[in-house]
């Protein structure tokens, strides 16, 4: 069974029409349950699909949970036609019930639900609609609530009564995903919320998830260079007279290129036909071709979207031959995010517009992003189907607090209002303790099935089911982080990184509405866990922000409400993000790459240079620049004579760029002669830095990224004399090399000078 069910996931020509309607009387109205028994059964095709099988299962479950009845699963031949039953499934009774549902255009997910007689149909399209109708009556009629994989509440009513019932609706956003960790590690509960997106392992009998082939930036992935560019390096972008494909995209314009790149996506297609989609997209990069024709065809099209989509077209066109039901996805991403003038993207042609760029604390739709604004008018009136790649999260620190909730469903009102079939709304898949990512989830999810549900009163009713009494409390909260934003004005990127709205007053009332939510629910463990781990942004604002906000607080005599023993809190911190295995901190960098940097914070402070070489021989080992290994001499690195340095010379580079130009590599040699564990340090000058951060140094390892990351900022480090900077303690493995790179801004830093590495072994 293909996980987009029996019509393929994306076929052209279907019209789906959503309709919508809730009938409530008292004609048709249903006593399911009455002190615990029942006189209904679950009546099911004895040619149901595995998801209305697992549907009708779902539902004994719950009303088993809820009522004490026990309701037998049947089939049609066991029950007979009068009988009080609950239908689930599209059998041929249900049919013949509602003849005036047309099930063709109910698409995938499209459900019925509808009391007719002493009968409740629960039913829906093919592979999903069924299993999504039986969740949303329990959750729109019963009560039940999925908060979380694994965290749910079920109401116990011993007579369960329900009123006439009559819906009728299909989604107008086909494919729905929220990209955050708990779905995607629970696919079960990914089906609860009717979730449906690429990245979910939801299992096929209920009812699977849509297949992206490739998912994205997919040029290189099927044009490999290092299998094409020695013979065909004109398939390749030209940059400065020359094609390379090092950072860089493929050449849009060239016919050979475009036939070979449809004969490998229609290799692809055939392994998977049934997925519905293909993604042929630009790389995760710049670089677009500048050859005489890419240029031509840009210019006549008014932007490099231009040569992109007529190349897509045409791959388009061939693939329809032979799969007409596919569709061919590509990204407006970046340089291609402007549509061009001339060409419109062909009906079996999704265009996946990207807001990487926008400002987050306002609607997409308003002045403040007018400029994406704009683009999506400019396709909306080109393109049949849109798809719409949302970033709500902030990808430079998942941990702390990210004001920009108010704006997700006027957002996704937005993004259905003009031609969008799907939507990824890309959170904080990598960590697990970010800023309120189970309420986000739940939260997004419930938006895409219905973006013009009520996001106000959704908010309030999670926040007072999973959190109980402490959600006024947290309520006030949100309010309060997100006014003291708006109030500033700022620009609120997802590569923010920026705490500044979290002012002095605002950290205090902020502690405090935490403090008396804690006190609410002290009482019961479970809930105090979860706003034990829901704290955790607030405090890692007091980590980042303790030492400013404690001088303004003195420099002002102003109250403080901040952490009494701040180093406690930091260990406590790191304890509990490892207890609930927190992953990642940043995009791309592990939460154990971040914890040197922690301990710093409120750590003894590092040996200076003459304590390190006072140490035993045996126990420090000192790398001076002769042993390191440089790149981009002399243009990024150069050693020069400093009497200052330790051994009257240092790696010197300029601010201006980033690459890792110092990096000192443990050898397999170097490895033989380390016991133990060892604390890590990197002797730095900075030089004339006057914002933004100093310097980023880690350690790194193949395969595993860094295991150490320390971006310390430029206020606390442009001192004009070599500073001391841990990195933490590690049992230094072969392979593994640490490295240091200028901040990319020569403005803000003039230069940076790296004396030494020392390592102490841990006794």
């Amino acid at each position: 069974m293909s996980k987009n069910g029996g019509v393929p996931a994306w076929a052209l020509g279907v019209l789906l029409v959503t309709m919508v309607m809730s009938i409530t009387s008292s004609v048709n109205a249903l006593t399911l349950a009455d002190k615990g028994k029942t006189g209904y059964c679950i009546v099911v095709s004895a040619s149901a699909s595995a998801p209305e099988k697992t549907a009708a299962n779902e539902l004994q479950k719950y009303l088993k949970q809820v009522t004490g009845a026990e309701f037998a699963v049947k089939t049609e031949s066991q029950v007979k036609t009068g009988a009080p039953q609950i239908l689930v499934g599209q059998s041929q009774r249900v049919k013949r019930l509602v003849p005036d549902v047309d099930w063709t255009k109910i698409g995938h997910d499209g459900i019925v639900i509808r009391t007719v007689g002493n009968k409740l149909i629960l039913a829906g399209g093919e592979p999903r609609g069924t299993l999504y109708a039986v969740y949303t009556f329990l959750e729109d009629s019963v009560g039940v609530r999925w908060w979380a994989g694994g965290e749910e509440t079920v109401p116990t009513r011993k007579t369960l009564s329900i009123p006439a019932l009559n819906t009728v609706y299909t989604p107008k956003l086909r494919y729905r995903e929220a990209f955050y960790r708990d779905p995607n590690e629970n696919p079960r509960f990914a089906a609860k919320m009717k979730l449906n997106g690429h990245m979910y392992s939801i299992p096929a009998e209920y009812g699977g998830h849509y297949t992206i082939l490739g998912w994205c930036h997919t040029s290189f992935n099927l044009l490999p260079p290092g299998t094409y560019f020695a013979q065909h390096p004109d398939w390749y972008s030209e940059h400065n007279g020359k094609r390379t494909p090092d950072g860089g995209q493929l050449c849009w314009t060239n016919d050979e290129m475009r036939k070979e790149l449809t004969r490998v996506a229609l290799e692809w297609i055939a392994k998977n036909p049934r997925a519905g989609l293909i993604s042929i997209s630009q790389n995760d990069c710049a670089g677009n071709c500048q050859c005489v024709n890419c240029r031509a065809a840009d210019a006549e099209e008014g932007a490099p979207s231009g040569s992109l989509i007529r190349c897509i077209n045409k791959v388009a066109e061939d693939i329809e031959k032979q799969y007409p039901d596919m569709l061919v996805e590509t990204l407006a991403y970046q340089y291609t995010r402007k549509p061009p003038k001339l060409v419109k993207p062909r009906n079996n042609v999704v265009v996946r517009l990207c807001s990487i760029e926008c400002n987050f604390l306002r609607p997409l739709e308003s002045d403040a992003n007018k400029s994406f604004r704009d683009d999506m008018l400019g396709w909306k009136a080109i393109a049949p189907n849109l798809f719409i790649w949302d970033y709500v999260t902030d990808f430079a620190a998942y941990l702390q607090p990210q004001p920009n909730m108010r704006v997700l469903a006027p957002n996704l009102r937005f993004f259905v209002a003009n031609n969008t079939i799907g939507v990824f709304e890309q959170g904080d898949a990598g960590s697990s303790i970010g800023d309120f990512v189970r309420l986000r989830a739940w939260l997004l999810a419930h938006l895409e099935w219905n973006p013009n549900a009520d996001e106000k009163k959704l908010t309030t009713e999670f926040l007072n089911g999973y959190y109980g009494a402490a959600g006024p409390y947290l309520q006030r909260y949100l309010d309060l982080i997100h006014d003291s934003a708006e109030k500033t004005g700022m620009y609120l990127g997802c590569y923010n990184g920026n705490l500044s709205f979290l002012t002095l007053p605002v950290m205090n009332q902020a502690t405090l509405l935490f403090d008396q939510a804690e006190k609410a629910v002290a009482h019961d463990p479970v809930l105090a866990k979860r706003l034990r781990r829901d704290r955790m942004p607030l405090d890692y604002a007091w980590l980042m922000r303790y030492e400013g906000l404690k001088q303004e607080a003195e420099a002002n005599n102003a109250s403080f409400g901040g952490p009494s023993d701040p180093a406690k809190l930091c260990k406590d911190f790191i304890s509990l993000a490892r207890e609930w295995k927190v992953g990642q901190n940043s995009e791309g960098h592990p939460f154990e790459a971040f914890v040197p940097e922690l301990e710093a914070r409120f750590g003894p402070p590092p040996p200076t240079p003459e304590e390190l070489s006072k140490l035993p021989a045996g126990d420090c080992i000192v790398v001076q620049d002769a042993d390191f290994q440089l790149a981009g001499v002399p243009d990024w690195v150069a050693i020069t004579q400093d009497s200052a340095a330790s051994d009257g010379s240092t790696a010197r580079m300029p601010g201006g760029h980033t690459q890792w130009a110092v990096q000192y590599q443990i050898t397999d040699a170097v490895a033989r002669k380390l016991k133990g564990n060892y604390k890590c340090y990197a002797v730095i000058r900075c030089d004339t830095g006057d914002r933004g951060g100093a310097f980023r140094c880690g350690l790194y390892r193949a395969g595993a990224g860094d295991v150490a990351l320390l971006t310390p900022s430029i206020g606390k480090s442009a001192s004009g004399t070599y500073k001391t900077y841990y990195l933490g303690t590690h049992k230094l493995e072969s392979g593994e090399y640490f490295y240091v790179a200028p901040p990319g801004d020569a403005n803000s830093m003039k230069a940076i000078s790296v004396d030494r590495f020392v390592l102490v072994r841990e006794k």
